[in-house]
Order: C-alpha cells, then structure tokens, then sequence
C-alpha cells in the first residue's frame, strides 16, 4: 500500500504515517519542518516499517504545487492507494476583523488541497479498483465557535466533500470518510497546556481539565496515537463497508 498524507512532519499527520508505516504502507509526506528533522522522520519510517518514505515540499496553497507533489509520488511508488487529508492553518479573529487573506489561504489549506489530492488520485484508486481516504475535520466541523470563521467553516465543508465523494466512488471498493479529533495532544496545544501550567502552577492533568473545561468532557486532549489508529483502521480491508461516515473522536465534546 501506499499513502499520501498532508501535514505530517508533525502532530496527528505524523502520527498516522508511523502508524501506517508499521502497518507495511509506503508514506509521502508532505509539510513544513527543516531538512534535518524531516530526513530524521524519513528515516524512523523506512526503519520502523521497512517501507519507502518520501517528502515533498508542496505548498498547498498552489494547485499545481499539489498536482507536481501528486504526479512525482505516483511515478516514484507507482501509484497512491491511500489519502489522508490532514494539513491545516488556522487564523483567530473576529469575522469583521479577518483578513481576506487569512480566509483565502484557510480555504487553500485546509479544503480546496483535500478537493485537490482527491481529484488527482481517484483515477488510479478506481483503476485497480481499491482504495481509501480519510479526510481529517475537526469537533469545528460538528460545532460552532467563535473567531475562527475560516477554520470552521472550511472544517465543515470538508464533511461535504467527504460525503460528495463517498457516494460517487461506492462501486469501486473506495471509501471516503472524515475523522473529527477533539482538542489534541499535538504541538499548538501542547505549546497552550505548557503556558496554562506556568502561569497557573497546575500539574498537567489538572491543566487538562482547566484548559478543556466545557468542551471534552473526559477532561484529557485526545492522544493523537489514537487517532492515528482510528484513521488506520478506515484505511484497512476491514473498514471497507464504512464510507461517508463522520467519526467523532472528541472525548465526548458533540455528545454534550
């Protein structure tokens, strides 16, 4: 098998690829980070998994960024069987004060590379007639907040084309599933919990639970190796009647 994943030179997109690495599939990675942090992570994979792994720089902002990243992983691994669409900005702001360039580039990011990595890589999946993808949304694809028009808005539409598409591929043994993680223990809220328990004088787990207070009621970030292997698990052959679905793993913030 081989996957493409964005955003995965950290946080929930990395944790899948080494998920998905031990479970025998060649990884392209794609997202920021340095030369030497990235070969490192090339280098865990291909050791942890004996597979390939790859990496490609794309700016995803760029459709044809996208489609030269898509095109030289195809011919390096001779196709992609499996997409997870993972990479995301946010901005935080007020709408009446968001940026129009702020909204644009959450729309690049965060929906139209999804639309994009989907569009370019459906033809081979229906050729051989297999394949999966997993669309990474948010508990903000599920519920409203404030000051993050373009990270909601765009967390939601990405539930539509994760439905969209599971409908148009359901004949050729293809699934297209979204994922909705809660608060997660990846670096931007890692970097939040370390600033809460300095200033508060909190152990971690009762900085947890302040920091997560009204949202996930277990009161813990959601870990992100579980994640990873719910994402794994719809990437299997034994998820294969399992498309079109919205899976909250959200400590159970939507169930509030």
């Amino acid at each position: 098998m081989r996957a493409l994943i964005t955003g995965s030179t950290q946080g929930l997109g990395l944790a899948a690829a080494r998920r998905l690495a031990r479970d025998g599939c060649h990884i392209v990675l794609s997202g920021l980070g340095d030369t030497e942090t990235i070969a490192t992570i090339q280098r865990e994979l291909e050791a942890t998994g004996n597979v390939r792994a790859l990496y490609s720089p794309a700016d995803l902002r760029h459709s044809a960024e996208i489609e030269r990243m898509v095109t030289h992983a195809m011919a390096e691994l001779g196709g992609i069987d499996i997409v997870v669409n993972n990479a995301v900005v946010r901005h935080v702001n007020p709408i009446e004060s968001f940026s129009p360039s702020d909204w644009e580039q959450d729309l690049a990011v965060n929906l139209s590379a999804a639309f994009h990595t989907i569009r370019l890589t459906l033809a081979g999946m229906k050729s051989r007639g297999w394949g999966r993808i997993v669309n990474v949304s948010s508990i903000y694809g599920l519920v409203g907040a404030t000051n993050r028009a373009g990270y909601v808005t765009t967390k939601t539409a990405l539930i539509g084309l994760t439905r969209a598409v599971a409908l148009e591929t359901a004949g050729y043994d293809i699934t297209c599933n979204a994922v909705c993680p809660g608060t997660s223990a990846t670096p931007v809220h890692e970097t939040s919990l370390e600033a809460l328990m300095q200033r508060s004088g909190l152990v971690r787990d009762d900085a947890e639970r302040q920091l997560l207070t009204g949202k996930q009621p277990t009161g813990r970030l959601i870990a992100a190796d579980g994640v990873a292997a719910l994402i794994a698990f719809l990437c299997g052959r034994d998820a294969r009647d399992i498309t079109g679905a919205v899976l909250p793993i959200d400590g159970g913030w939507s169930a509030a």
